[in-house]
């Protein structure tokens, strides 16, 4: 390359032995304790499920990438992270079918159609999640008792529809076999209670997510933003902050959908600010909305105001303002002759 000629890329301007693979890789790592976990609670359904969205989402990468003659991109594990991640935001009965349309969905619509890995706008996996809720949404939200099966077993509340139907958290805890509200505390914490395949063990998610700040995948900017600001807008809001945190997916979507770096701004700022927006908008969903969960929207909405948030810079080092220029005094009018 010639002296004079520079090398233009898109920020962020920094270099890291870290490849997407290595980084995608480290995701389904962390992904496997909640995953195995779900697949314990639900049994074969939920493996179906689970090994039916990554397949999708690997074939859809696969043949969109050869209808319009573009490189293979499959190597980049990123098809099958979406894929996992979307059976795990899904409940274990969903049929199949209707999980494959979603996972094309994520992959096609939400990514490849934008440019693919990192030019997607929102994350792919959530895309997929609510256009399932929009198109399907008794399907999406039936929900059925852990270590029961799946097959004609009789479905049930999760936590959050309870409270969301009026029940206190003593009756909460007295429906679920908890029996007081610390008990619920500590079974939501576990993860023994319905919900979807891999937002059910709260430690386990929690332990997925610690693994990747360990290893510099994620920042913690993000996931302390998104929980501190759910636990304290919902107590502003009269909701209970620990309960507010253990139920539905707050923890899995503080770490492993926030933190998406396509869809998360930039700058130690905007992170903040970002995070803060999906607690607050996590809060006034539960609270005012008609579903009893916000995280996907919240996340979603976020999502389209990071390009935004990315503009608030500070100021450049050795940044000096322009000196504005000296006003200069009107001319005196000529003396009268």
């Amino acid at each position: 390359m010639p002296a004079n000629n520079l090398l233009l890329s898109s920020s962020p301007h920094a270099f890291a032995p870290a490849t997407t693979r290595k980084i995608m890789l480290a995701v389904i790592i962390a992904l496997l304790p909640a995953t195995g976990y779900g697949i314990y609670l639900y049994g074969l359904p939920a493996l179906i499920l689970v090994i039916a969205t990554v397949a999708a989402s690997v074939a859809s990468e696969l043949l969109f990438r050869a209808a319009i003659k573009a490189p293979r991109s499959v190597g980049d594990l990123s098809a099958i992270v979406t894929g996992l991640l979307l059976a795990l935001i899904l409940p274990p009965s969903t049929p199949i079918w209707m999980a494959v349309l979603g996972a094309v969905f994520s992959i096609v619509v939400a990514k490849e159609f934008f440019g693919g890995l990192g030019a997607n706008p929102f994350n792919p996996a959530l895309i997929g999640r609510a256009f399932l809720l929009m198109s399907f949404p008794a399907a999406i939200t039936t929900w059925h008792k852990p270590l029961q099966g799946i097959v004609d077993a009789a479905t049930t509340a999760t936590p959050l529809n309870l409270v969301k139907q009026g029940a206190s958290l003593a009756d909460v805890a007295a429906q679920v076999g908890a029996g007081d509200v610390g008990g619920l505390y500590w079974q939501l914490f576990l993860g023994n209670r319905s919900g979807s395949i891999g937002e059910s063990s709260i430690l386990l998610v929690s332990i997925g997510g610690l693994f990747l700040l360990g290893l510099g995948v994620i920042q913690w900017i993000v996931p302390v933003a998104v929980l501190g600001t759910t636990a304290l807008f919902s107590w502003a809001l009269g909701m209970d902050p620990l309960f507010s945190l253990l139920s539905g997916g707050v923890v899995f979507g503080a770490f492993f959908m926030a933190t998406d770096y396509s869809t998360s701004p930039l700058t130690p700022l905007g992170k903040a600010i970002y995070g803060a927006g999906i607690g607050l908008l996590i809060a006034l969903i539960r609270k005012l909305g008609g579903f009893p969960e916000g995280v996907t929207y919240a996340i979603l909405v976020m999502n389209m105001l990071s390009p935004f948030l990315d503009k608030l810079r500070v100021k450049k080092y050795g940044y000096v303002a322009p000196k504005k220029p000296a006003k200069t005094a009107a001319p005196a009018k000529e003396a009268a002759k």
